[in-house]
This record gives structure tokens, C-alpha cells and sequence, in this order.
């Protein structure tokens, strides 16, 4: 998964947007959550499961906050 992480914008509907300054968290429920923005101000968040998560923060896509 070299690609960026996509994500839907809820203010923009649009589906597939690539998510800029990405943060991986973990839920309190052991699941994963990226967070970022669109490039344009709009907040954007999405689930990942753990290989996907894991693999966007070793490829350098994604910042780990846990």
C-alpha cells in the first residue's frame, strides 16, 4: 500500500479523497482510525484495520500517535 490513505469528506461528499497529514490512532476499542485533512482545511477521518494501518505508518504515509 505505497498509495496514500482515501478517505470520504463529509463537507465536500465526495468519495475517495486522498488524506494529507495523516495520524494513526487506536480506538479504545483496539480497532485503528486514520485522521487527517484534504489539503484544503476539511477534516477527514477513516478505519483501517491493523495490517493497513501498520503498513501506512512503516511506508512513511502515515504518522503514529500511539
Amino acid at each position: 500500500m505505497s498509495k496514500m490513505l482515501t478517505a470520504y469528506c463529509m463537507k465536500t461528499k465526495e468519495k475517495n479523497v486522498p488524506m494529507q497529514n495523516a495520524v494513526i490512532t487506536k480506538t479504545s476499542r483496539g480497532g485503528y482510525m486514520a485522521q487527517g485533512d484534504d489539503g484544503k482545511g476539511n477534516k477527514m477521518t477513516t478505519m483501517l484495520s491493523e495490517a493497513n494501518a501498520l503498513e501506512a505508518v512503516k511506508n512513511g504515509v502515515a504518522k503514529k500517535a500511539w
